[in-house]
């Protein structure tokens, strides 16, 4: 097992835009794992990040949905990230992101079914990284594409890995953008 050095959770109100009221308030969620893969070997078997990647979708996404005091059914748009330390794989990424995470996510989530955009980047502790949101049944819902953000002051350091979800209620506030 990847030992875990710490969760994260964090949650965006958005009461206004712009000087506008935002009733009901927009509201995202993240919820984070900081991994340290320091005893792995570049090249080790990915397998086991992939079973643990299917481990992490389900215990983020309860995670995030406890954070928002929402129902699953509540939660209309998401999206995934990694952020890795300098001396991280990337394919250690896509290991835990890509086979089984996204699956998971979405048998907690009873309209899901689309496949959850995602980021994958390397920086120093405290480095930000954008989480894209599209909508959890429709991807192409305009007033659904979003972004979230996320710095962890202490993470990643060399040999850690962030992997995080974001859920969001609604789409963005006051989205009035139309297709062509």
């Amino acid at each position: 097992m990847v030992p875990v050095s710490r969760w994260v959770t964090y949650v965006v109100e958005r009461c206004a835009e712009l000087g506008v009221a935002v009733t009901p308030p927009h509201r995202q969620v993240i919820a984070a794992v900081v991994l340290d893969v320091g005893g792995m070997d570049v090249d080790a078997v990915l397998e086991p990040l992939y079973e643990l990647g299917a481990e992490l979708g389900s215990l983020l996404t309860r995670r995030a949905i406890a954070a928002l005091g929402s129902a699953p059914a509540d939660i209309q748009s998401y999206g995934k990230a990694a952020l890795l330390g300098t001396g991280v794989p990337l394919e250690y990424a896509a290991a835990l992101l890509h086979p089984r995470l996204g699956k998971a996510v979405r048998a907690c989530l009873p309209a899901a079914e689309t496949i959850m955009p995602s980021v994958t980047r390397r920086g120093a502790p405290g480095a930000c990284v954008d989480i894209p949101l599209h909508g959890v049944s429709d991807m192409w819902s305009f007033d659904h594409f979003d972004t979230v953000s996320l710095s962890v002051a202490d993470a990643p350091a060399s040999q850690e890995i962030l992997i995080a979800i974001a859920l969001a209620d609604r789409g963005r506030p006051m989205a009035r953008v139309k297709a062509d």
